[in-house]
């Protein structure tokens, strides 16, 4: 199964921790606007899945609330499948500063992209129910192994 984990594109060449970026962060969240920093989620920004092995398949769920049948987007290029989500905003910006106490619900766009080069992608299927997207993922058939006789010359 470690076809389906994540997939990720890391740049060596860049350093990829940097010690004050938090710091950087949080001052620049808390500063700009205290209140909001205070009930800020930072977890928002990508959803959840599971993968489990079906024998001849995989089955992967998304857990993708709140979002429209409509809103949701599939992409396989270069065996790499990318789900991608949108939620959209259905109250103007000036009425969020003047009406809502609170608003914690997200809206924006979400992304996660799999491997999937293992996969039959053909005969990929896709259902959405009840906020859950379910991919069954169909394994390629595994390739025999050739035997071949050599002539010397």
């Amino acid at each position: 199964m470690f076809e389906l984990r994540p997939y990720r594109r890391n740049n060596n060449n860049q350093m990829s921790y940097n010690p004050f970026r938090e710091m950087e962060e949080f001052e620049k969240k808390f500063f700009d606007d205290p209140f909001d920093s205070f009930f800020r989620s930072a977890d928002i920004a990508e959803f959840k899945t599971d993968i489990t092995d079906q024998g001849d398949s995989y089955l992967l769920e998304a857990d993708l609330p709140g979002f429209d049948k409509k809103d949701i987007r599939l992409d396989i290029n270069n065996d790499i499948l990318t789900v991608h989500a949108e939620r959209h905003s259905e109250h103007e910006e000036k009425d969020k500063k003047h009406k809502y106490v609170r608003c914690e619900r997200s809206y924006g766009q979400y992304s996660r992209e799999f491997d999937v080069s293992m996969i039959d992608t053909d005969k990929i299927k896709a259902k959405y129910d009840n906020g859950v997207l379910k991919l069954t993922l169909p394994k390629k058939a595994a390739a025999l192994p050739e035997s071949k006789h050599l002539e010397i010359e």
